[in-house]
């Protein structure tokens, strides 16, 4: 991915990430990559990102998946963050405390009213599946 496209990348999600507003959760994922309709993030799981079993928690899951797909969305040629219209996440297997989640996000169709997206969660030591997501968005006028 371009270098460009990390910075596209890393900025608007800078602008979640730092704000007053409930996407702050998000605030220690790192952007390792990004550009033409794709991202790729890391989070290190830590207490303030579990549930009260230990291990990552669902909410911060989809928020996970809405928000990142997001900024995948805007490094796409259409370059609109969009409206969620449908968000699906299927929770497959849990991440602990102290484990990194590599999330993968990757803009399926763009067209001329709604974009689809697609993300990956998983264990960055195992590559094991954590959640799988699907986003659907509206981008029209």
């Amino acid at each position: 991915m371009s270098s460009n496209g990390l910075r596209t990348a890393q900025h608007a999600f800078k602008l979640f990430a730092d704000s007053k507003y409930f996407d702050r959760v998000t605030n220690k994922v790192r952007i390792i990559s990004g550009g033409n309709g794709r991202c790729s993030a890391e989070l290190k799981v830590e207490p303030e990102h579990q549930n009260r079993m230990g291990t990552l928690h669902g909410g911060l899951t989809a928020t996970l998946v809405d928000t990142l797909s997001t900024v995948a969305l805007v490094t796409h040629e259409v370059g609109v963050p969009g409206v969620t219209v449908d968000l699906h996440i299927s929770y497959l297997k849990a991440a602990k405390d102290g484990e990194t989640v590599v999330i993968d996000c990757n803009t399926l169709k763009a067209g001329k009213t709604l974009a689809f997206l697609e993300v990956e969660i998983k264990k960055k030591e195992t590559g094991e599946l954590v959640a799988k997501g699907s986003h659907t968005k509206f981008i029209g006028n």
